[in-house]
Protein backbone atom coordinates (compact mmCIF):
# COMPACT_ATOMS: atom_id res chain seq x y z
CA UNK A 1 0.00 0.00 0.00
CA UNK A 2 2.94 2.37 1.16
CA UNK A 3 4.27 1.97 -2.55
CA UNK A 4 1.59 2.47 -4.55
CA UNK A 5 0.70 5.84 -2.52
CA UNK A 6 4.51 6.85 -3.20
CA UNK A 7 3.99 6.32 -6.73
CA UNK A 8 0.80 7.98 -6.93
CA UNK A 9 2.33 11.68 -5.46
CA UNK A 10 5.36 10.77 -7.67
CA UNK A 11 2.40 10.96 -10.63
CA UNK A 12 0.92 13.47 -9.23
CA UNK A 13 3.81 15.93 -9.20
CA UNK A 14 4.63 14.94 -12.69
CA UNK A 15 0.97 15.86 -13.89
CA UNK A 16 0.97 19.12 -12.07
CA UNK A 17 4.49 20.12 -13.67
CA UNK A 18 2.91 19.41 -16.75
CA UNK A 19 -0.22 21.53 -16.24
CA UNK A 20 1.72 24.10 -14.77
CA UNK A 21 4.15 23.78 -18.09
CA UNK A 22 1.20 23.88 -20.54
CA UNK A 23 -0.48 26.88 -18.71
CA UNK A 24 3.00 29.20 -18.63
CA UNK A 25 3.60 28.49 -21.95
CA UNK A 26 0.38 29.40 -23.52
CA UNK A 27 -0.13 32.22 -20.95
CA UNK A 28 3.08 33.88 -22.37
CA UNK A 29 2.18 33.34 -25.88
CA UNK A 30 -0.91 35.15 -26.05
CA UNK A 31 -1.26 38.11 -27.84
CA UNK A 32 -1.40 40.44 -24.33
CA UNK A 33 0.48 42.38 -22.36
CA UNK A 34 0.50 41.89 -18.60
CA UNK A 35 2.86 45.13 -17.85
CA UNK A 36 1.05 47.14 -20.00
CA UNK A 37 -1.82 45.92 -18.00
CA UNK A 38 -0.35 46.38 -14.61
CA UNK A 39 0.97 49.72 -15.73
CA UNK A 40 -2.63 51.28 -16.86
CA UNK A 41 -3.51 53.59 -19.30
CA UNK A 42 -1.33 56.65 -18.78
CA UNK A 43 1.95 55.16 -17.95
CA UNK A 44 4.59 56.22 -20.35
CA UNK A 45 6.78 54.23 -22.53
CA UNK A 46 10.23 54.09 -20.09
CA UNK A 47 7.36 53.53 -16.96
CA UNK A 48 6.17 50.46 -18.83
CA UNK A 49 9.73 48.98 -19.38
CA UNK A 50 11.12 49.81 -16.29
CA UNK A 51 8.09 47.41 -14.99
CA UNK A 52 9.04 44.84 -17.61
CA UNK A 53 12.55 44.77 -16.15
CA UNK A 54 11.29 44.79 -12.53
CA UNK A 55 9.08 41.28 -12.81
CA UNK A 56 11.57 39.99 -15.11
CA UNK A 57 9.24 40.00 -18.44
CA UNK A 58 11.86 41.58 -20.88
CA UNK A 59 13.88 38.16 -20.28
CA UNK A 60 13.09 35.36 -22.94
CA UNK A 61 10.61 32.91 -22.36
CA UNK A 62 13.19 29.93 -21.94
CA UNK A 63 15.01 31.79 -19.03
CA UNK A 64 11.54 32.90 -17.55
CA UNK A 65 10.40 29.39 -17.50
CA UNK A 66 13.12 28.19 -15.92
CA UNK A 67 13.25 30.48 -13.38
CA UNK A 68 9.93 29.94 -12.60
CA UNK A 69 9.94 26.22 -11.69
CA UNK A 70 13.71 27.15 -9.85
CA UNK A 71 11.84 29.29 -7.18
CA UNK A 72 8.74 27.00 -7.35
CA UNK A 73 10.79 24.06 -6.02
CA UNK A 74 11.69 26.73 -3.13
CA UNK A 75 8.07 26.94 -2.42
CA UNK A 76 8.01 30.53 -3.68
CA UNK A 77 5.27 31.09 -6.55
CA UNK A 78 5.72 34.03 -7.93
CA UNK A 79 4.34 37.65 -6.84
CA UNK A 80 1.02 38.62 -7.95
CA UNK A 81 0.50 41.71 -10.60
CA UNK A 82 -2.38 42.32 -9.21
CA UNK A 83 -2.17 42.49 -5.27
CA UNK A 84 1.33 42.88 -5.29
CA UNK A 85 2.03 40.00 -2.73
CA UNK A 86 3.29 36.66 -2.43
CA UNK A 87 1.07 34.18 -5.01
CA UNK A 88 1.25 31.45 -2.02
CA UNK A 89 0.29 34.24 0.47
CA UNK A 90 -2.81 35.13 -1.28
CA UNK A 91 -3.55 31.13 -1.72
CA UNK A 92 -3.68 30.87 1.69
CA UNK A 93 -5.95 33.43 2.27
CA UNK A 94 -7.84 32.73 0.02
CA UNK A 95 -8.30 28.97 0.12
CA UNK A 96 -9.87 28.32 2.96
CA UNK A 97 -13.04 30.63 1.88
CA UNK A 98 -13.64 27.63 -1.18
CA UNK A 99 -12.64 24.89 0.82
CA UNK A 100 -15.73 25.45 3.29
CA UNK A 101 -17.80 26.33 0.44
CA UNK A 102 -16.90 22.92 -1.18
CA UNK A 103 -17.62 20.99 1.98
CA UNK A 104 -20.44 22.49 2.82
CA UNK A 105 -21.52 21.50 -0.97
CA UNK A 106 -20.77 18.31 -0.69
CA UNK A 107 -22.65 17.64 2.41
CA UNK A 108 -25.60 19.30 0.88
CA UNK A 109 -24.97 16.95 -2.17
CA UNK A 110 -24.72 13.44 -0.01
CA UNK A 111 -27.09 14.35 2.81
CA UNK A 112 -30.15 14.79 -0.20
CA UNK A 113 -28.32 12.47 -2.80
CA UNK A 114 -28.11 8.74 -1.19
CA UNK A 115 -31.66 9.22 0.67
CA UNK A 116 -32.97 10.17 -3.04
CA UNK A 117 -31.32 7.49 -5.24
CA UNK A 118 -31.87 5.00 -2.48
CA UNK A 119 -35.78 6.20 -2.60
CA UNK A 120 -35.70 6.29 -6.58
CA UNK A 121 -34.64 2.99 -6.62
CA UNK A 122 -36.99 1.52 -4.00
CA UNK A 123 -40.00 2.69 -5.97
CA UNK A 124 -38.42 2.16 -9.49
CA UNK A 125 -40.99 3.25 -12.53
CA UNK A 126 -43.19 5.04 -9.98
CA UNK A 127 -44.02 8.65 -9.08
CA UNK A 128 -41.16 9.41 -6.55
CA UNK A 129 -38.78 7.84 -9.61
CA UNK A 130 -40.15 9.92 -11.89
CA UNK A 131 -40.44 12.92 -9.54
CA UNK A 132 -36.51 12.26 -8.81
CA UNK A 133 -35.31 11.62 -12.32
CA UNK A 134 -36.69 14.69 -14.00
CA UNK A 135 -35.35 16.81 -10.69
CA UNK A 136 -32.27 15.99 -11.37
CA UNK A 137 -31.74 16.21 -15.15
CA UNK A 138 -33.43 19.57 -14.61
CA UNK A 139 -30.47 20.24 -11.97
CA UNK A 140 -27.97 19.45 -14.59
CA UNK A 141 -28.90 21.09 -17.05
CA UNK A 142 -29.07 24.50 -15.42
CA UNK A 143 -26.42 26.92 -15.62
CA UNK A 144 -24.72 28.11 -11.88
CA UNK A 145 -24.68 31.57 -12.46
CA UNK A 146 -28.03 31.40 -13.69
CA UNK A 147 -29.34 29.10 -10.67
CA UNK A 148 -27.20 31.49 -8.24
CA UNK A 149 -28.78 34.31 -9.49
CA UNK A 150 -32.41 33.25 -9.72
CA UNK A 151 -32.22 32.22 -6.12
CA UNK A 152 -30.53 35.63 -5.05
CA UNK A 153 -33.96 37.00 -6.53
CA UNK A 154 -36.03 35.20 -4.63
CA UNK A 155 -34.07 34.61 -1.08
CA UNK A 156 -32.93 37.72 -0.83
CA UNK A 157 -35.03 40.29 -3.07
CA UNK A 158 -38.56 38.89 -3.13
CA UNK A 159 -38.47 36.71 0.48
CA UNK A 160 -35.60 38.47 2.52
CA UNK A 161 -34.66 35.53 3.97
CA UNK A 162 -31.01 34.85 2.77
CA UNK A 163 -28.18 37.35 2.43
CA UNK A 164 -27.13 38.01 -1.32
CA UNK A 165 -23.54 37.60 -0.93
CA UNK A 166 -20.02 37.61 0.45
CA UNK A 167 -19.07 35.45 4.24
CA UNK A 168 -20.45 37.86 6.79
CA UNK A 169 -22.79 40.83 6.35
CA UNK A 170 -21.62 44.44 6.01
CA UNK A 171 -20.42 45.51 9.28
CA UNK A 172 -20.32 42.60 10.94
CA UNK A 173 -16.38 40.99 12.31
CA UNK A 174 -15.09 37.13 11.48
CA UNK A 175 -14.17 35.36 14.44
CA UNK A 176 -10.88 35.19 15.40
CA UNK A 177 -8.39 33.42 12.63
CA UNK A 178 -7.15 29.48 13.06
CA UNK A 179 -8.26 27.69 10.46
CA UNK A 180 -9.54 30.24 8.11
CA UNK A 181 -12.75 28.68 8.08
CA UNK A 182 -15.36 30.99 9.19
CA UNK A 183 -18.01 28.24 10.55
CA UNK A 184 -14.88 26.04 12.46
CA UNK A 185 -13.32 29.55 13.79
CA UNK A 186 -16.81 30.35 15.57
CA UNK A 187 -17.47 26.95 16.99
CA UNK A 188 -13.85 27.18 18.13
CA UNK A 189 -13.66 30.50 20.14
CA UNK A 190 -17.86 30.57 20.93
CA UNK A 191 -18.79 33.13 18.40
CA UNK A 192 -22.41 32.57 18.44
CA UNK A 193 -23.16 35.85 16.33
CA UNK A 194 -20.19 34.91 13.71
CA UNK A 195 -21.58 31.44 13.46
CA UNK A 196 -24.87 32.26 12.68
CA UNK A 197 -24.09 34.75 9.99
CA UNK A 198 -21.53 32.31 8.27
CA UNK A 199 -24.00 29.90 8.39
CA UNK A 200 -26.93 32.39 6.50
CA UNK A 201 -24.49 33.19 3.96
CA UNK A 202 -23.39 29.52 3.53
CA UNK A 203 -27.00 28.58 1.88
CA UNK A 204 -27.29 29.96 -0.82
CA UNK A 205 -23.58 29.06 -3.16
CA UNK A 206 -23.54 25.99 -0.87
CA UNK A 207 -26.70 24.89 -2.88
CA UNK A 208 -26.14 26.69 -6.13
CA UNK A 209 -22.76 24.30 -6.10
CA UNK A 210 -24.14 21.71 -4.86
CA UNK A 211 -27.20 21.63 -7.76
CA UNK A 212 -25.14 19.75 -10.31
CA UNK A 213 -23.12 17.17 -8.04
CA UNK A 214 -26.40 16.42 -6.37
CA UNK A 215 -28.31 15.55 -9.05
CA UNK A 216 -25.50 13.36 -10.34
CA UNK A 217 -24.77 11.26 -6.64
CA UNK A 218 -28.71 11.02 -6.94
CA UNK A 219 -28.84 9.27 -9.87
CA UNK A 220 -25.68 7.23 -10.10
CA UNK A 221 -26.83 5.70 -6.26
CA UNK A 222 -30.03 4.77 -8.40
CA UNK A 223 -28.90 3.09 -11.33
CA UNK A 224 -26.04 1.61 -9.23
CA UNK A 225 -28.60 0.13 -6.26
CA UNK A 226 -31.12 -1.10 -9.52
CA UNK A 227 -28.36 -3.15 -10.96
CA UNK A 228 -27.18 -4.51 -7.99
CA UNK A 229 -30.94 -5.81 -6.86
CA UNK A 230 -31.05 -7.79 -9.92
CA UNK A 231 -27.92 -9.90 -8.50
CA UNK A 232 -29.28 -13.64 -7.63
CA UNK A 233 -28.20 -12.93 -3.97
CA UNK A 234 -30.18 -9.86 -3.06
CA UNK A 235 -32.81 -12.51 -4.59
CA UNK A 236 -31.43 -15.29 -1.86
CA UNK A 237 -31.67 -12.82 0.72
CA UNK A 238 -35.33 -11.91 0.20
CA UNK A 239 -36.11 -15.32 0.10
CA UNK A 240 -34.84 -15.81 3.52
CA UNK A 241 -37.50 -13.52 4.66
CA UNK A 242 -35.47 -10.79 5.29
CA UNK A 243 -37.49 -7.23 4.30
CA UNK A 244 -36.66 -5.46 1.12
CA UNK A 245 -36.16 -2.03 3.28
CA UNK A 246 -33.08 -3.88 5.35
CA UNK A 247 -32.03 -5.86 1.78
CA UNK A 248 -31.68 -2.39 -0.09
CA UNK A 249 -29.66 -0.69 3.21
CA UNK A 250 -27.27 -3.38 4.57
CA UNK A 251 -26.50 -5.76 0.81
CA UNK A 252 -27.65 -3.62 -1.84
CA UNK A 253 -26.13 0.23 -0.81
CA UNK A 254 -23.17 -2.00 0.06
CA UNK A 255 -22.20 -3.34 -3.17
CA UNK A 256 -23.43 -0.45 -5.39
CA UNK A 257 -20.81 1.96 -4.01
CA UNK A 258 -17.69 1.29 -5.95
CA UNK A 259 -18.87 3.35 -9.17
CA UNK A 260 -20.75 5.98 -6.88
CA UNK A 261 -17.48 6.62 -4.84
CA UNK A 262 -16.21 6.81 -8.32
CA UNK A 263 -18.69 9.73 -9.70
CA UNK A 264 -18.33 11.22 -6.23
CA UNK A 265 -14.78 11.39 -6.54
CA UNK A 266 -14.61 13.22 -10.05
CA UNK A 267 -17.54 15.13 -9.01
CA UNK A 268 -15.39 16.52 -5.82
CA UNK A 269 -12.48 17.43 -8.07
CA UNK A 270 -14.83 19.22 -10.63
CA UNK A 271 -16.46 21.06 -7.82
CA UNK A 272 -13.33 23.35 -7.14
CA UNK A 273 -13.26 24.00 -10.48
CA UNK A 274 -17.58 24.72 -10.72
CA UNK A 275 -16.58 27.33 -7.84
CA UNK A 276 -15.26 30.09 -9.93
CA UNK A 277 -18.26 30.89 -11.51
CA UNK A 278 -20.57 30.95 -8.39
CA UNK A 279 -17.86 32.80 -5.92
CA UNK A 280 -18.14 35.50 -8.54
CA UNK A 281 -22.02 35.41 -8.72
CA UNK A 282 -22.03 35.67 -4.68
CA UNK A 283 -18.74 37.82 -4.22
CA UNK A 284 -17.18 34.85 -2.26
CA UNK A 285 -13.68 35.54 -1.31
CA UNK A 286 -12.53 32.30 -2.29
CA UNK A 287 -9.62 30.56 -5.18
CA UNK A 288 -12.56 31.11 -7.82
CA UNK A 289 -12.95 34.76 -6.99
CA UNK A 290 -8.98 34.91 -7.11
CA UNK A 291 -8.71 33.16 -10.19
CA UNK A 292 -11.26 34.98 -11.82
CA UNK A 293 -9.78 38.62 -10.98
CA UNK A 294 -6.06 36.83 -12.14
CA UNK A 295 -7.46 35.85 -15.61
CA UNK A 296 -9.08 39.29 -16.32
CA UNK A 297 -5.72 40.66 -15.28
CA UNK A 298 -3.60 39.16 -17.35
CA UNK A 299 -1.14 37.88 -13.98
CA UNK A 300 0.32 34.97 -15.21
CA UNK A 301 2.00 34.55 -11.41
CA UNK A 302 -1.51 33.92 -9.50
CA UNK A 303 -3.14 32.37 -12.82
CA UNK A 304 -0.30 29.23 -12.42
CA UNK A 305 -0.56 29.20 -8.59
CA UNK A 306 -4.29 28.54 -8.97
CA UNK A 307 -3.83 25.83 -11.59
CA UNK A 308 -1.15 24.00 -9.51
CA UNK A 309 -3.10 24.23 -6.46
CA UNK A 310 -6.32 23.01 -8.49
CA UNK A 311 -4.80 19.93 -10.62
CA UNK A 312 -2.86 18.98 -7.41
CA UNK A 313 -6.30 18.77 -5.44
CA UNK A 314 -8.04 16.96 -8.34
CA UNK A 315 -5.11 14.38 -8.35
CA UNK A 316 -5.39 13.50 -4.38
CA UNK A 317 -8.92 13.63 -4.44
CA UNK A 318 -8.13 10.90 -7.10
CA UNK A 319 -5.91 9.08 -4.59
CA UNK A 320 -8.19 9.25 -2.31
CA UNK A 321 -10.89 7.71 -4.00
CA UNK A 322 -8.40 4.41 -5.20
CA UNK A 323 -8.01 4.16 -1.40
CA UNK A 324 -11.63 3.74 -0.43
CA UNK A 325 -12.27 1.11 -2.82
CA UNK A 326 -10.07 -1.23 -0.91
CA UNK A 327 -12.13 -0.28 2.16
CA UNK A 328 -15.34 -0.90 0.60
CA UNK A 329 -14.50 -4.18 -1.56
CA UNK A 330 -12.05 -6.61 0.51
CA UNK A 331 -10.96 -8.17 -2.91
CA UNK A 332 -9.17 -4.84 -4.14
CA UNK A 333 -5.57 -4.76 -3.12
CA UNK A 334 -2.70 -2.37 -4.07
Amino acid sequence: MLGYVIRRLWHTLIIAFAAVSLVFVITHLIPADPVRAMAGPHAGPEQVESLRRQWGFDRPLVDQYFIYFRELLHGNLGRSLLTRRSVLADLTDYFPATLELSAVAILFALALGFPGGLMSAWKKDKWPDHLTRVGSIAAVSLPSFWLGIMLQVLFFKVLGLLPVGGRLGIGEIGPSHITGLYVVDSLLTGNGQALASACLHLVLPAFTVAASFLAVVTRMVRSSVVEVLEEDYIRTATAKGLTFRRVLLKHALRNSLIPVVTVIGLQIGFLLGNSFVTEIVFSWPGIGLYGGRAILNLDFPAIMGVVLLLTLGYSLINLAVDLIYSKIDPRIRY
